[in-house]
Parts: structure tokens; C-alpha cells; sequence
């Protein structure tokens, strides 16, 4: 296959890489400096807003969203090695262009399935970086990667003007940033259906609904993530929400998911990518900065050997992302 660039692709490309050096890497330490001055580590650092506005201001906003109308209208193939590049920085550049997760998967959601009055409410003032999402989906009890197993119950109110939403959720990425306005959950509205792909429904649940409870924050690794709000247990006590707030149909909350993790895949592994390659320059200026048994690492055959091996390990990993969307 051809990977080779494309025009517009080559011209954002050598875009953003400027935009890279001239702002987000001096913007690094900044940050940094800021975050630690904040009242909460979860409220996001001043220069971050004044990243998204330059951002906007050079044309590199909402590029993710393959949706002509409402971002870039580039394809996953002319995304990804643009996604690669803000790996690079990636508790600042996602962010920047407005291509953090999981705000990028809640706004395709909202273009693809969303209605005229949910786009306007929720969909425009996440495209402009206004507010930011969670996407509520995984659960403690169950292996809740296999959508199916979910059991949070989405039910009709008596009338049939409500939702009604009860269950845990739990490592809901987000949704501890202060920023966070509005969930999309993923519950059972026919768990008894014949069809287990059809059981599952989303509801919109703005954060500020009587019932939902935003209980702690978790840890990844060891980390809370503070810059892109963390990772939270969420509690929906008996949560109403009007029915107006169904994406889509009931029964059709599975084949969202599958809509809006897909493309997200691809986003983490070109960020992902992005990251080691800012690793193996950080390593190869390690290796001819320090000397070691009388010459320069760089110098040293197993030092060799490692550099090697990462960078065709990274090649591999390269071509085989790019071949996923291509």
C-alpha cells in the first residue's frame, strides 16, 4: 500500500510541526509551573487557552473529525500521522487543537447520531473547546470492554417523557476536570432483548442532573492523569433525564459504540507513536551526551543495538496503523 503523503496532509503537517516548536514545547514547562500554583490539579493551566487559541487562529482546530461541516474533513489515513505529532506532547497538544480524547469520539457521536437540538446544545460548544465530555460506558462488576455485559439500566418513566438511569461506572475518563458538562452513558434500555447487540441504548446526562455523583478519582499506573481530567467513579442514583436526550434509537447504543471507539483506536496509536518517537530522540541525545568506559554511549554496540531495535520496532508499529484506516 501507499502510504505517502498527500498535499493537504504535507501542508498541516509542516504546519503543526511549527506550531509544535514555536508553542506547545516552550509551552511545556509552563504548564508544569502552573498546574502546581492551581487550586485543584484538576482545573486546566492558563496557557493551555492560550494554546487553543492559536491553534484555532493557524486553522489546526477540530482536525479528527472526518465531518466536512463541522471539522476538517480529512480522512483517518490523512489524521493519523498528524495525530502522531501531537503525541509528541500529549498532556498539550491534543488538547491545543481541540483533539483530545474522549471529547473527539463524544463529538463524532453527536455529528453522526446526534439530533438538530443535541448538536446545538452539546455538539457546538464542545467544537469550539468551550466544555469538555466524558463517555461513560465501563462498569466494575462486569467485563464491561464487551459492551453486552453492561448493566446499567436505562429505563422509561411511567409517563414516557423520561429516562430514568441507575448504575456504577467507573475509570470514565474526564470526569473529574471541572470543565466537564455533559456525559454520554451507555445503559441497558431491553436487557432482557433476544438480541444482545440490541439491548444497550445513550443517554445524554448533563453533569449537573440530580442523582449523578461523581464519587473519587482513580489511578492508572499508578497516575491521575490531572491534565485531561482524570479518570472517575460515577455513581447515576435514580438519574431523570428527559427522553429528548436519546442518541439515536434504543436499542442502538452497541452500534454507537462500535461507530465511536473504532476511529479512537486508531487516534491513541499514532499518539502513541508520537510518544515513542520522542523517546528515541531523547535516548540518542542521551547516548551522545554521556561517555561511559572511555567513549560515548552512542559508541557502545549494545547502546547500538537498542536504538536500532526501537527504531524498527516504531517503523513496524507505523506501517501497521496506517494500514488499519488505509
Amino acid at each position: 500500500m501507499d502510504f505517502a503523503y498527500d498535499a493537504r496532509t504535507e501542508e498541516l503537517r509542516a504546519k503543526l510541526l511549527a506550531f509544535m516548536d514555536e508553542h506547545v514545547y516552550p509551552a511545556e514547562a509552563v504548564a508544569d509551573e502552573q498546574r502546581a500554583a492551581l487550586a485543584s490539579p484538576w482545573e486546566t493551566p492558563p496557557v493551555v487557552e492560550e494554546l487553543k487559541a492559536e491553534a484555532r487562529r493557524q486553522g489546526l482546530w477540530n482536525l479528527f473529525l472526518p465531518d466536512a461541516e463541522h471539522g476538517a474533513g480529512l480522512t483517518n489515513l490523512q489524521y493519523a500521522p498528524l495525530a502522531e505529532i501531537t503525541g509528541r506532547s500529549p498532556q498539550l497538544a491534543p488538547t491545543a487543537l481541540n483533539c483530545a480524547a474522549p471529547d473527539t469520539g463524544n463529538m463524532e457521536v453527536l455529528a453522526q447520531f446526534g439530533t438538530a437540538e443535541q448538536k446545538k446544545r452539546w455538539l457546538e460548544p464542545l467544537l469550539a473547546g468551550e466544555i469538555r465530555s466524558a463517555f461513560a460506558m465501563t462498569e466494575p462488576e462486569v467485563a464491561s470492554s464487551d459492551a453486552t455485559n453492561i448493566t446499567t439500566r436505562i429505563e422509561r418513566s411511567a409517563d414516557g417523557s423520561e429516562y430514568v438511569i441507575s448504575g456504577r461506572k467507573w475509570y470514565i475518563s474526564g470526569a473529574m476536570n471541572p470543565d466537564c458538562e455533559i456525559f454520554i452513558v451507555m445503559g441497558k434500555t431491553d436487557p432482557d432483548g433476544a438480541d444482545p447487540r440490541r439491548q444497550q441504548s445513550m443517554v445524554l446526562v448533563p453533569r449537573d442532573t440530580a442523582g449523578l455523583e461523581v464519587r473519587r478519582a482513580m489511578r492508572v499506573y499508578g497516575y491521575e492523569d490531572h491534565y485531561h481530567g482524570g479518570h472517575a467513579e460515577v455513581v447515576f442514583d435514580g438519574v431523570r433525564v428527559p427522553a429528548a436526550n436519546l442518541i439515536g434509537e434504543e436499542g442502538g447504543g452497541f452500534a454507537i459504540a462500535q461507530a465511536r471507539l473504532g476511529p479512537g483506536r486508531i487516534h491513541h496509536c499514532m499518539r502513541l507513536i508520537g510518544m515513542a518517537e520522542r523517546a528515541i530522540e531523547l535516548m540518542c541525545r542521551r547516548a551522545v551526551a554521556r561517555t561511559a568506559f572511555g567513549k560515548p554511549l552512542a559508541q557502545q554496540g549494545v547502546v547500538q543495538e537498542w536504538i536500532a531495535d526501537a527504531r524498527v520496532a516504531v517503523e513496524q508499529v507505523r506501517l501497521l496503523v496506517l494500514k488499519t484506516p488505509g
